[in-house]
């Protein structure tokens, strides 16, 4: 049948092959017709003519009301399926198909009308089939390894926020949906989830999350600590490389007494930091000098700030933060201590918030790049699990050293 036959603009067959019509708002559904709204008021539903011409139902809400089965009292609506849709449209089914799976040579009148008419009837596919074809669910798990104490707070985080958020718009446009888990999950907890992976964050040392998925064999993709595990897929940046940058630029500036403010954490990244920066000091024969914060946020991280640059001997004269904080307050904090930034004291945050950009003076940011992270993350589950990429490697990203008047003395 050709897509002109399957739709002539009567089609008494939908107002009454649907069990529970009863005659309002069905008929030819001219585009002058209406459709009656709940209330029984018999006023007119704000549009009538479908995309197609001729129906008529205006939205899925009106072919729903046709049906009957979104009275009170009435089963819940039925599903739209893509024979509906394509009735709607005027369109034969393969046609409508096509075009919202992307395919097909059509003409962009004719997929833009199957894409409107679908979006407005409610239509939705399968997924129960579309999983059963492709044996995967299309669900990723996701979970910050850090903050298991506090396992929601990581969203307070710009880092972990734009990560996340990052990591699940482009699992979506690859058309996987990100499931978020708490840090310290119990197996419990995710154990009943069509998981096809996990995606897990900086893990710290004693988190079991890792093997327990593992052990499950569910593809686990993190950073480097789980490189040449079986099952387990990596995305990095390389830490070492970003603290010599920085201490390098430091050093450029005339910095010869860098202080470090890092987490007590047992992450990958951390650790790496921690020993970057040793390694750093003792090819030039510098003091090392490193404070740990002893919980994340603002207010622990501050007051490692302030420990940092307390009175005492030979005080600093450069202040890598790697531990996250407000730049602005780290800023305060310096000024409580009699520093001019950058006279006296050269800062680098590594950080992701805006902020620093427009404080007093700009701060000198060193990013980790989230966004790129999750993209070269996501394409890598993407070819283990749709291309059938068995090497347990990964990739590394680079970080990016964003220079402003922080770090940089006039002269």
């Amino acid at each position: 049948m050709t897509e002109a036959s399957e739709h002539d603009g009567t089609t008494p067959e939908r107002g009454a092959a649907v069990p529970g019509q009863d005659g309002h708002g069905g008929g030819t559904g001219d585009a002058g017709t209406g459709t009656r709204n709940r209330s029984g008021t018999g006023s007119e539903s704000e549009s009538g003519a479908g995309a197609g011409g001729g129906t008529g139902s205006g939205d899925a809400g009106a072919w729903a009301e046709r049906s009957g089965a979104a009275r009170p009292g009435r089963a819940a609506a039925p599903r739209v399926r893509l024979v509906d849709v394509a009735r709607e449209a005027g369109l034969s089914k393969t046609t409508v198909s096509a075009a919202l799976n992307g395919t097909g040579r059509l003409s962009p009148e004719v997929r833009e009308r199957a894409r409107e008419t679908a979006r407005r009837m409610g239509y939705r596919p399968n997924a129960t089939a579309r999983q059963l074809r492709a044996g995967r669910a299309r669900l990723i798990g996701y979970v910050v390894g850090e903050l298991a104490d506090t396992p929601w707070t990581f969203l307070e985080s710009p880092y972990f926020a734009r990560l996340t958020g990052a990591t699940a718009a482009t699992a979506l446009a690859r058309g996987y949906a990100v499931v978020l888990l708490p840090a310290g999950s119990l197996q419990s907890e995710w154990a009943a989830l069509p998981l096809d992976a996990v995606v897990v964050a900086d893990p710290v040392a004693d988190d079991r999350i890792v093997e327990d998925l593992l052990a499950a064999r569910i593809p686990v993709f993190s950073d480097r600590s789980v490189e040449g595990r079986s099952g387990a897929h990596w995305v990095d940046v390389d830490a070492a490389a970003a603290v010599r940058q920085t201490l390098d630029h430091f050093h450029a500036q005339g910095a010869r007494r860098p202080v470090l403010v890092v987490p007590d954490s047992t992450t990958r990244f951390h650790q790496e930091v921690d020993a970057a920066h040793r390694e750093w000091c003792a090819a030039r024969g510098l003091p090392v000098r490193t404070v740990r914060a002893a919980e994340p946020g603002n207010g622990p991280v501050i007051q490692a700030v302030e420990t940092a640059l307390g009175a005492g001997p030979g005080r600093p004269d450069a202040l890598l933060m790697v531990a996250e904080a407000s730049p602005p307050l780290v800023l305060d904090a310096a000024r409580r201590h009699g520093y001019d930034v950058p006279g006296d004291l050269l800062l680098v945050c590594v950080s992701e918030d805006e902020t620093a950009e427009h404080t007093q003076p700009p701060v000198t940011t060193l990013s980790l790049r989230p966004e790129a992270v999750a993209e070269a993350g996501i394409a890598h589950l993407v070819a283990v699990l749709e291309q059938g990429l068995r090497e347990t490697g990964g990739a590394l990203v680079p970080v990016r050293l964003d220079v402003r008047a922080s770090s940089v003395r006039s002269g």
